[in-house]
């Protein structure tokens, strides 16, 4: 029997790159419902696909899970986010397919009547808005540290060690890197206190993550590259990270998360 939640929020799923997921998120939205399904952001990602097209039968199949989401009844919310971004040129024109609206953000009411701001993230990173030219290269060493860590784990296979997450360890141990990461969710965070929000959910930073940040609570839905986590909300209004996945350290291969 599928669980059912009142909400469901998925971010940085990156259909149209090798590193998705797809799979695993097929999976997910087959065995679990609810109400509302919010796609927070860089569910396409069309920077990759401008370089080089990359779409296997199995991200085809996440597009028609979430339509027949939609057409059971879920309330579905594409909020756009810097991948994606070519979309915000249509917004003017108020685009809606059904039950399925797409917006830059989107405001979420809990049970107990507070409201959360649901956005992606991007329009709040400074390196982002201010230089788009070094946030498309920062993408590409992502993308390259993503190649280089499959690589590494190859070797880590082949010498019989476990998983380990390169890409992961350099997030949350270069200084840098950890900076970013705290100025992007102080800055959120604050802009929602000053617009009375009771709290924020994004994405972008791949970084899965509840907690409070001054007055307003922070949750980021994290992502299908590496994660493989979701947001969601319960019908009694708790929210909790699911971790959909976990690495089988033998054979590498993602398996249900118990």
């Amino acid at each position: 029997m599928n669980q059912k939640y009142r909400s469901i929020f998925i971010s940085d799923v990156h259909l149209g790159t090798k590193e998705c997921k797809a799979d695993y998120l097929c999976e997910f939205l087959k065995q679990n419902d609810c109400e509302r399904l919010y796609l927070v952001g860089d569910i396409v990602d069309a920077w990759q696909l401008a370089k080089k097209i990359y779409w296997p039968q199995s991200h085809s199949n996440v597009i028609r899970r979430i339509l027949t989401k939609a057409k059971r009844g879920t309330r579905v919310y594409y909020i756009l986010g810097n991948h994606d971004e070519i979309l915000r040129n249509w917004l003017g024109f108020g685009l809606k397919f059904g039950r399925i609206r797409i917006v830059n953000e989107q405001v979420h009411e809990t049970v107990d009547g507070r409201l959360m701001l649901v956005t992606h993230g991007d329009l709040f990173d400074g390196i982002t808005m201010m230089a788009p030219w070094l946030a498309w290269l920062g993408d590409s060493a992502y993308q390259f540290a993503l190649w280089l860590n499959n690589l590494f784990n190859r070797v880590r296979r082949w010498l019989g060690l476990g998983y380990w997450s390169m890409s992961k360890f350099l997030k949350h141990n270069v200084k840098r890197a950890v900076s970013f990461i705290f100025e992007f969710e102080k800055n959120l965070s604050q802009h929602c206190e000053r617009q009375g929000y009771a709290g924020v959910i994004c994405g972008h930073i791949h970084t899965p993550e509840i907690k409070q940040m001054g007055g307003v609570e922070y949750m980021n839905c994290g992502d299908w590259v590496e994660s493989c986590t979701a947001l969601v909300e319960h019908m009694d209004g708790r929210f909790e990270l699911v971790h959909w996945q976990h690495i089988d350290h033998e054979s590498h291969v993602e398996v249900p998360h118990e």
